[in-house]
């Protein structure tokens, strides 16, 4: 065939072939994904300091330890409220005109998924911290320090960001350390990574493979597990023993506010966070964040009243549902 005789037709027609294809499919697709799906009505766009963490996330290969996808079974439960959907990477776009979308849902989880990172730990102090040593806040963390995204400063400016740590991890440097601009930038992009509620009047998506559902925490004669609140929200920060970290975190153990009278004080710092102490960090609102009740707030507080060596009077849902609409009344105004 002339066809085969002449190379100008020949690698014409391959490239006529090859063009065409990867139109119908490759860039066709991709036109009709990008039309029909669209970021949900309630999806923050990254902001310009979130953009810049992105690209500090992608240069240090977080996301072969991470990954930002809740599947729809339900061990995927504790990373979201809800299975992800492909509206939440929707408003992902190229990183440039030479580098392709970075969507980073990732393959795999040595560490946890951060799809609502955000929400789970919204302390930019214990972001830090973990940044710069994780085994300073989880002792049993395999991840590897990012020492390198910090200085060591004798006088830090005004401008510059201390972060708070302990001595014993200091390695007998003298100074402070302070935030880099990239360390800054990733956790503003960590910090941004919260799943985006549906529409109202949208059904979420079932997790499958449900386990034996427990009784409602409301139930007569229910109560929460006060220990396993804590370990889940609060011991990453305080730690476990209830000791904190010095000149990061403030003890929980023989502290007056967990002991004392004055509940209002209590519930209001579990709601709605607490920045009164420069000696240490400020503490994110946990119980607004998680849209904690009257029960889990409860349980928390008689978890940590009755724990290392703490004995402080036991307290309601009832008396404390009174507290959080004074408290939430109060913040109102």
């Amino acid at each position: 065939m002339e066809l085969f005789d002449n190379h100008k037709k020949l690698f014409g027609t391959a490239t006529i072939f090859f063009v065409g294809l990867t139109l119908l499919v490759a860039v066709m697709p991709a036109i009709r994904n990008q039309n029909i799906n669209q970021p949900l009505p309630a999806a923050e766009p990254l902001s310009a300091n979130a953009v810049k963490g992105k690209a500090v996330f992608v240069a240090n290969g977080c996301v072969a330890c991470h990954t930002q996808q809740v599947r729809n079974v339900d061990m995927d439960k504790m990373w979201g409220t809800r299975p992800s959907l492909a509206a939440d990477y929707a408003d992902i776009h190229r990183t440039d005109i030479w580098r392709n979308t970075a969507t980073l849902m990732g393959t795999e989880r040595t560490g946890p998924d951060l799809t609502d990172i955000g929400n789970r730990q919204p302390s930019k102090d214990w972001n830090l911290v973990h940044l710069y040593n994780p085994r300073i806040v989880v002792k049993e963390s395999i991840m590897p320090a990012y020492p390198w995204l910090f200085q060591l400063k004798t006088k830090p400016s005004g401008s510059d960001v201390v972060v708070n740590i302990p001595a014993e991890y200091m390695g007998g440097k003298v100074g402070k350390v302070v935030a880099s601009r990239d360390a800054l930038y990733l956790i503003a992009y960590l910090q941004s990574l919260k799943q985006a509620k549906l529409p109202d009047g949208t059904e979420a998506p079932a997790f499958l493979y449900k386990k034996e559902e427990k009784k409602a925490a409301d139930a007569p004669g229910v109560e929460l597990d006060g220990k396993e609140l804590y370990t889940a929200n609060c011991q990453s920060c305080h730690q476990a023993n209830g000791e904190g970290l010095p000149g990061a975190f403030p003890p929980l153990k023989g502290s007056s506010v967990v002991t004392g009278d004055n509940l209002e004080m209590y519930v209001d710092i579990i709601m709605n966070g607490y920045d009164a102490r420069p000696e240490f960090g400020a503490m994110a609102p946990v119980g607004t964040n998680m849209e904690w009740t009257e029960h889990e707030v409860a349980a928390i507080i008689n978890y940590e009243r009755s724990s290392w060596g703490n004995n402080g009077k036991k307290v309601t849902p009832e008396e404390i549902k009174k507290i959080m609409d004074f408290v939430e009344l109060k913040a109102a105004k």
